[in-house]
C-alpha cells in the first residue's frame, strides 16, 4: 500500500490537471460557439453554390471545362485537413487512417499519391512520408490563425492551378465535418475534377436549364474559380469547428475521469490514514499494557 504522502502527492497533482482540463473546456466552448455560428451560415450558400457548380459544369464541353475535365487518373493529390493542437481526442488520428486508407486503394490502382497538409500535426505526420512533395507550399498550419476567404482564396488557386497544368489529375479534400459538439464525421469529399449532380435511382432524373448572363466564358473564368474557393473554405471551417467541439468533449471527458480518479485516491487515502491512527492505538494500548506487567 502507498504512504500517505504518496497518496496526498497523487491528489494533489490530479486535482491540477482536472483544473487545467476544466479551464480547456470553457475555452474550447466559447471558442466552439462562434466556429459553429460561421459554419452555420457558410454551409447552406456553399451547398447551394455547391450544386449550381455541378449542373452548369456538366452543360459545358470539354474545350471549356477545364476545371471538370474527367481524364485517366495517374496522379492524385490528398489534401488532409487537421489541427494544429492535440489533446482533441481521434480528431487527427481518424483523418489521417481515412487517408491511409484511400492512398492504399489509389496505389493499388497504379496511381501516384500526394499528401497536402493543412494543419501543423498533418505536416508532422507526412512530412518524412513518400506521400510529401517538396514542391507544395508547407506553411498552411498558419491558415488557422484567423480562419479566413482571403487566406484560404490563394491554396485554392493553387490546388485549381496544379489540376488545370495537368500535375494531379484528381483533388480530394479529407476532414472532420461538424455535425455537433460531441459529434465529427470524417468525410472524403471529391474537390477536382468537378463533377456533375449524381442521379438518385429514388428520383426521376432532371436537368437544370441555366441561361447564362452575361456570358459562358465568364462563368467558366469568374463563378466556377468563386465556388471552388467557397468550397475549400466551408471545408476548413467544418474542420475548425469540428476540432473544438472535439476537444470540448475530450475534456469533458478528461475532467469526469479525473473527478473518479479523485474520489478513488481519497478513499484509499482516508483507509491508509485509519489504519496509521488503528496502528497508533495498538502501540499504545500495547505499551500500557507491558507497563502494567
Amino acid at each position: 500500500m502507498p504512504s500517505l504522502k504518496e497518496v496526498r502527492n497523487r491528489i494533489v497533482s490530479v486535482n491540477s490537471t482536472k483544473q487545467i482540463t476544466a479551464a480547456m473546456k470553457m475555452v474550447s466552448a466559447a471558442k466552439l460557439r462562434r466556429a459553429q455560428d460561421a459554419i452555420v451560415r457558410m454551409r447552406p450558400y456553399a451547398e447551394q453554390l455547391q450544386a449550381i457548380l455541378s449542373n452548369v459544369s456538366a452543360s459545358l464541353d470539354s474545350s471549356e471545362g477545364r476545371y471538370s475535365q474527367q481524364r485517366e487518373v495517374k496522379n492524385v493529390l490528398f489534401v488532409a485537413i487537421v489541427s494544429n493542437r492535440g489533446l482533441a481526442g481521434a480528431f487527427n488520428t481518424q483523418v489521417f487512417r481515412l487517408v491511409r486508407k484511400a492512398a492504399a486503394e489509389a496505389e493499388a490502382r497504379g496511381q501516384k499519391v500526394t499528401v497536402l497538409s493543412i494543419g501543423k500535426k498533418a505536416i508532422d505526420q507526412y512530412r518524412r512520408t513518400k506521400w510529401n512533395d517538396e514542391a507544395l507550399p508547407a506553411d498552411l498550419a498558419r491558415l488557422f490563425d484567423g480562419l479566413s476567404f482571403d487566406k484560404v482564396a490563394p491554396v485554392a488557386e493553387l490546388l485549381m492551378a496544379k489540376f488545370a497544368d495537368g500535375t494531379y489529375d484528381q483533388v480530394t479534400l479529407f476532414y472532420n465535418k461538424f455535425k455537433n459538439a460531441a459529434s465529427q464525421v470524417v468525410t472524403e469529399e471529391p474537390y477536382l475534377p468537378v463533377r456533375p449532380p449524381q442521379k438518385q435511382e429514388s428520383a426521376p432524373a432532371t436537368k437544370v436549364d441555366y441561361i447564362m448572363e452575361p456570358s459562358r466564358e465568364t462563368i467558366v473564368e469568374g463563378i466556377i474559380p468563386k465556388s471552388l474557393k467557397i468550397q475549400l473554405y466551408k471545408a476548413l471551417l467544418d474542420s475548425f469547428a469540428a476540432e473544438h467541439g472535439a476537444r470540448m468533449t475530450a475534456m469533458h471527458k478528461a475532467t469526469d475521469n479525473a473527478d473518479s480518479l479523485l474520489k478513488g485516491l481519497k478513499l484509499s487515502y482516508n483507509k491508509a490514514r485509519q489504519a496509521a491512527i488503528t496502528g497508533e492505538i495498538l502501540e499504545i494500548v500495547g505499551g500500557a499494557e507491558a507497563l502494567k506487567g
